[in-house]
């Protein structure tokens, strides 16, 4: 064995006890997936959302397909608990009240059909 390459074998030797106490997020490209991280915050974002909108849970995993339910159940759980513990009251959601129709108009047109 030459001596030059005695560094080289130190080197490699003793990677695997340097990089043993570090985390995987420690080093750089080893880390989680960014989009997989924003994906997570999003679904508990949107099991809050529905929280505070007063919505059930089966209601939200319904509108929210995509979102993984545990997910969803963990940020619904978590609003649960903030809401409770500072006293604040849920906003009613108004997705799928429907303005009142004009019923004026289908009784003049169907009063003008009977002839």
């Amino acid at each position: 064995m030459k001596p030059n390459h005695l560094p080289r074998l130190l080197a490699v030797a003793l990677l695997p006890l340097v990089l043993a106490g570090c985390k995987i997020e420690d080093i750089p490209g080893l880390g989680p997936d960014p989009r997989a991280v924003a994906r997570e915050a999003e679904a508990k974002a949107v099991g809050g959302a529905c929280r505070h909108a007063m919505r059930g849970l089966e209601d939200c995993y319904t509108l929210n397909p995509k979102s993984p339910k545990s997910l969803v159940f963990a940020g619904w759980k978590d609003m649960d608990e903030y809401m409770r513990a500072n006293k604040i009251e849920g906003v009613p959601s108004v997705l799928g009240q429907n303005a009142p129709e004009k019923r004026g108009s289908t009784e003049a047109d169907s009063g003008r059909n009977r002839s």
